[in-house]
């Protein structure tokens, strides 16, 4: 019997080793950058939620600033800082804006940076009197700039924050500031996480948030006398005490950028590091996540694929020395390899008939696409056809109240005629003549709305419509014992629009006002408008029941009507709606505090001059 020589199994075993080796080193490299990606990939979507969660909470707050420098407490506290009524209404008014806003805190700073009013000014800590003139939010808004933004600790409140500043400017003049602060600790809770680190640091690489507190305040580095110069000018941590982060950081041969630092107890932490910059905000977010997980990973991934690479080695050395052995195995396996082909035959017979399914399958999903398209097209039809029959029955709703007019008139002059009161008759058919050219307008002009509702809006004289909706109307108001009281105020009201469209709105609601004070012992409807900002708000109210709250809802659509069968078609709040939204405007509807309806318009005011050249 021939023995085997050890030379060739030993010389196996170190080739298997070197493989091993350098297999284990390209396992190392490959599973170092599959974990790490992995890691990166995580940090990078916690960091893009911090980010969105921190613009979306400073978007919140950027324009209020400059509505609030607007409003006329304000202004008129600017322009008389020492009257003490002034300084108390603005801090009210303050206190009750930073509630409902959620701020931290809101206030008024003179041109020379002294507070005049602030929301806190009932508090321990209150900003009345103090003198911020050397916050970047202050004078970039009195500046050029016209606009401050500024995070810090606060001076008086040692609260962290972020500033908002923007010029209060009366008859172009700049005044002063209006500021608002808002609360960045929540920020912080939303961030809670033992698992990695997110932190935002300011220009100076100082830690202004942070998940974990021991890192707040302090620099990455030591602060060099440049540093703290630029930062001690704006004084934005205040009293506090800057403190100093040892760390190194490197970018290795992947990549990724890692940052070690020492932990209390002296040992080395390693962190993959993510982060983007916020310009808008003078920030740079950065999430931290632990690398010393994706290390382990790293180090038993390699020892489980070594582990299963030397067994697999030493198994095939085992065989190889074994294949004398195996020649009886052949004839199995060759068996084995017969019947697989036959599975494969088997298998290939399955998928072609699969495959001629899927065909027809997909035949079948064209021919259905087909149909939807065509079905598509029908629905389009139909919705043409649905259009013109809306349109048919608003015609007709719009026509019925100007005809029951004309009848009216008619009716009238019959018996004036018959009285021999000839120019009373007269004046009665000059109305009914009117009438009927109004019905052409409102013809015409339904035309017109439907094919171009935006190029007939120009200045019209509120006053005039709502005269004319009174004269409409009026036979229905003496027939109903209504009384209508209108108050348009002194001054003219202009408000861009189109005459007959706004007059159909105004008739459409003063007619369901009669129809909801009737059976009243008093019937009474009040007609108010006037200009709010560069708005003007028309307000009719009524002493009827009201309008259920489930109803309110459902008001402004159409064919919706709380009328009896037979006594309207549910169209005339409907047009009315999208007439005011073809103006730019807003209706709405609620119940008055003192009981009745109440109908609230909205639309955009316009110079009386340019009303006086269109007309």
């Amino acid at each position: 019997m021939q023995r085997t020589r050890p030379f060739p199994l030993v010389f196996g075993a170190i080739a298997a080793l070197c493989v091993v080796g350098a297999l284990g080193w390209f396992a190392w490299q490959r599973a170092t950058v599959y974990y790490f990606t992995e890691l990166h990939d995580r940090g990078q979507n916690t960091l893009n939620l911090a980010e969105a969660s921190l613009r979306g909470q400073l978007s919140r707050f950027e324009r209020l600033p400059q509505l609030l420098a607007d409003q006329r407490v304000i202004r008129s506290l600017i322009l008389a800082p020492r009257d003490p009524d002034l300084v108390m209404a603005a801090n009210i008014y303050l206190r009750d804006t930073a509630e409902m806003l959620g701020a931290s805190d809101i206030y008024v700073m003179y041109r020379d940076g002294v507070t005049l009013a602030a929301s806190n000014f009932d508090q321990a800590h209150s900003f009345v009197g103090g003198n911020f003139a050397f916050r970047p939010y202050f004078y970039d808004a009195l500046g050029q700039k016209g606009a401050g933004r500024f995070y810090a600790l606060g001076t008086t409140s040692n609260k962290r924050g972020y500033y908002f500043g923007a010029p209060i400017d009366v008859a172009g003049q700049r005044h002063g500031v209006m500021v608002i602060k808002i609360d960045v600790d929540g920020i912080e809770q939303a961030w809670a996480s033992d698992e990695m680190r997110i932190i935002v640091t300011d220009p100076e690489n100082i830690v202004f948030l942070s998940n974990r507190p021991d890192w707040l305040f302090r620099s990455f580095g030591p602060m060099t006398p440049a540093r703290l110069a630029r930062t001690e000018q704006t004084r934005r941590y205040a009293n506090a005490r800057i403190g100093q982060i040892d760390y190194a950081r490197e970018t290795d041969a992947n990549g990724f950028d890692l940052l070690r630092t020492a932990a209390d107890d002296g040992a080395t932490l390693e962190y993959l590091v993510a982060r983007a910059p916020m310009p808008d905000a003078d920030w740079t977010v950065q999430v931290l996540l632990n690398a010393r997980p994706a290390r382990v990973q790293v180090a038993s991934a390699v020892a489980l694929g070594g582990l299963a690479l030397v067994l697999l080695m030493l198994t095939g050395l085992i065989l190889w020395q074994r294949r004398r052995q195996l020649a009886e195995r052949l004839a199995v396996q060759q068996a084995a390899r017969d019947e697989l082909e036959l599975r494969v035959g088997e298998r290939t017979s399955q998928l072609a008939a699969a495959n001629a399914a899927l065909r027809d399958e997909v035949g079948e999903r064209r021919a259905t696409e087909d149909r939807l398209r065509q079905t598509q097209s029908e629905l389009v039809q139909a919705g043409k056809l649905a259009a013109l029959g809306q349109m048919s029955a608003a015609l007709s709703h719009e026509f019925n109240q100007p005809l029951a007019a004309a009848r009216n008139y008619a009716e009238n002059a019959q018996l004036l005629l018959d009285r021999g009161r000839s120019a009373d008759a007269h004046d009665n058919i000059t109305r009914i003549l009117g009438m009927i050219d109004r019905m052409g307008r409102i013809s015409r002009h339904l035309r017109n709305f439907a094919r171009k509702p935006h190029q007939q809006m120009r200045p019209v004289d509120l006053g005039s419509v709502i005269a004319d909706a009174q004269e409409l109307l009026g036979w229905q108001l003496d027939r109903s014992g209504v009384v209508l009281n209108v108050d348009l105020g002194s001054d003219p009201l202009v408000v861009t629009a189109g005459a007959v469209r706004l007059q159909q709105v105004l008739v459409n609601l003063l007619a369901n006002a009669i129809d909801a004070v009737d059976g009243n012992e008093t019937k009474q409807l009040d007609l108010v408008a006037g200009r709010v900002g560069d708005m003007i708000e028309l307000r009719l109210r009524d002493n009827g029941p009201g309008i259920a709250e489930s109803v309110q809802a459902r008001i402004f659509d159409p064919f919706f009507s709380t009328k009896e069968v037979g006594k309207g078609l549910g169209l005339g709040l409907s047009i009315s709606y999208n007439i005011i939204r073809d103006f730019d405007g807003r209706i709405s509807v609620r119940n008055h505090p003192e009981g009745g309806a109440e109908f609230t318009l909205r639309l955009h005011a316009a110079q009386p001059r340019s009303a006086e050249a269109a007309e």
